[in-house]
């Protein structure tokens, strides 16, 4: 009953915005960070919130980036039911756009253009000196420890570690795709990160959706909450 009455909403639904979190790459083999199995429960010599902080990669690129190669660059990976449905949605005129907190660049695989990232992407990477770009395989292959650009300089994942603040102009385009939708989904996500799980403050339209396996904060505030596996949901969908 409840992936029909999702299948209403979206049927008749002209501005659909989508705001994501780690739950909706795990089923394209990404781990997420805080369930059982992701990244915070595993051990290192420090845990992954210390060494993705701006403080750990200044201090100790070399730690920094042993786990970054390790644990963040997922090249991989591909698309799931998930990202596909939204590119579709898009391309139909309907998905107005995809707010997300992950980096791994699967919604633009998929054919998604309207995509906000917040937390930034593994495929962006510049130099801090001289601001050359350089793709992930150049951070996944470089025989340094710290990846070193050719002017020198040291070079930088475009991502937001701990400690850093999100991108205004990101944060500007995901609030007005947010405040202008009439269907709002927001998915595997514990809506525990700030600021952005506050973005959902933004909206105010007909129809709050919430598609994740486990409780969070917003459940009493959805119309719909499904505790079942992203892709599943929206790969079911017509």
């Amino acid at each position: 009953m409840k992936y029909e009455a999702l299948q209403k909403l979206t049927d008749e639904a002209q501005r659909i915005v989508f705001f994501g979190g780690a739950g909706v790459s795990t089923e394209s083999g990404i781990p997420d960070f805080r369930s059982v199995d992701g990244l915070y429960h595993q051990k290192y010599d420090y845990p992954p919130e210390e060494i993705l902080s701006h403080t750990f990669f200044t201090s100790r690129p070399e730690e920094f980036f042993r786990f970054y190669r390790d644990k963040m660059l997922p090249l991989e990976a591909r698309p799931n039911a998930a990202h596909l449905k939204l590119a579709e949605w898009e391309r139909a005129g309907k998905m107005t756009g995809v707010v997300t907190q992950n980096i791994d660049g699967l919604h633009q695989a998929a054919g998604s253009r309207k995509v906000f990232e917040l937390h930034g992407s593994i495929h962006r990477n510049y130099c801090m000196k001289c601001r050359k770009f350089y793709g992930p395989e150049f951070i996944r292959d470089s025989r340094d420890p710290v990846p070193v650009c050719s002017c020198g300089g040291r070079i930088k994942p475009d991502v937001v570690l701990y400690e850093e603040g999100l991108d205004n102009d990101i944060v500007s385009g995901a609030i007005h795709a947010i405040s202008t939708a009439d269907l709002m989904i927001v998915a595997g996500t514990s809506l525990t990160v700030y600021p952005a799980a506050g973005l959902l403050r933004y909206f105010h339209g007909k129809h709050l959706v919430l598609i994740n396996r486990d409780a969070t904060p917003m459940d009493s505030e959805c119309e719909l909450v499904i505790r079942d596996k992203v892709g599943e949901v929206l790969g079911s969908l017509k």
